[in-house]
């Protein structure tokens, strides 16, 4: 049960580090390029931490294209929330739609073999 949840857990931790990373400095624009790449870059090392065990502990019940199906789902959920509450982004229709077709594909990785 654990090796089952523990790679979601460390997914979402490390989608939230990497988010803010990636998307965090839009906020200060006002910073160097340089300073928000090195601050970036050093975030994106924790993302790491949580990431790689993720894949490891992961592989031990998932299939590899199940975990990057559900590191890519919980990473648009947390880059939806993300853009909604701290760069004020709006969430609209298109999103909605688009996220739900995500999460058909989603459905078809986890799901037996069609054929």
């Amino acid at each position: 049960m654990i090796a089952k949840l523990a790679p979601i857990l460390l997914l979402l931790i490390s989608n939230v580090f990497m988010t803010v990373a990636w998307y965090g400095h839009l906020k200060f624009t006002e910073k160097p390029l340089y300073v928000v790449i090195v601050v970036s870059w050093l975030i994106a090392l924790f993302e790491y931490c949580f990431a790689v065990p993720a894949n490891r502990i992961g592989h031990t019940v998932y299939s590899v294209a199940a975990l990057k199906t559900m590191q890519e789902v919980i990473s648009l959920s947390v880059f939806a929330v993300f853009s909604v509450y701290s760069l004020g982004e709006h969430f609209t229709s298109s999103h909605v739609v688009g996220f739900a077709l995500i999460g058909l594909g989603s459905f078809f990785i986890f799901k037996a073999p069609v054929v």
